[in-house]
């Protein structure tokens, strides 16, 4: 009995550590963001990555053509796209959903919350309006070929999708 409650504290331990070291690679990634350099709420955004602990870089030289290169469409846009290990994330993404998305690893271009929801990350105007986080899946969808990732309403419950982890074999896109 002593050695069997022994190899389950042991592995109840590791479990956690490996946990812990997994969420912590995710929120040490560092992320490129290219953005107006007069927009506020781009600018809030990035405040609300960094208080997750992601390093950010920006490029204040507006996001069309980073937008392009990531393959989001127009109908997916919004006034910022970054990139983090190989996705791209488009618009007023929670952090936590950034994170999750590098915990899991889906074949997937990244992220995005199109138009600027009030209430999201860097939206916050006291108002709360109900917004999607949008996986997508292939280069150049559009925004009903894009699956719920994550839902967001006006009480500030998050109800999370499971849409991630039905292939995880990678982004789709390797930026440089």
């Amino acid at each position: 009995m002593t050695k069997q409650l022994n190899q389950f504290f042991t592995q109840s331990m590791l479990a956690i550590a490996l946990a812990g070291a997994s969420m912590h690679v995710a929120a040490a990634a560092t992320i490129e963001v290219y953005k107006s350099p007069t927009c506020g709420c781009c600018s809030k955004w990035v405040d609300h990555l960094r208080d997750h602990g992601f390093t950010v870089n920006t490029h204040d030289v507006g996001n069309q053509e980073a937008r392009a290169r990531a393959g989001i469409s127009p109908s997916l846009g919004s006034c910022h796209t970054a990139t983090v290990n190989g996705y791209a994330i488009e618009g007023h993404v929670p952090a936590a959903d950034i994170q999750r998305l590098l915990r899991e690893k889906p074949r997937a271009v990244g992220l995005a919350v199109p138009d600027m929801p009030h209430g999201s990350p860097g939206m916050e105007t006291g108002r709360n309006d109900p917004y999607n986080v949008l996986l997508i899946r292939k280069p150049g969808d559009e925004r009903s070929a894009a699956t719920i990732y994550s839902r967001y309403g006006t009480d500030g419950q998050t109800q999370t999708g499971g849409a991630a982890n039905s292939d995880a074999s990678g982004s789709v896109l390797r930026l440089r």
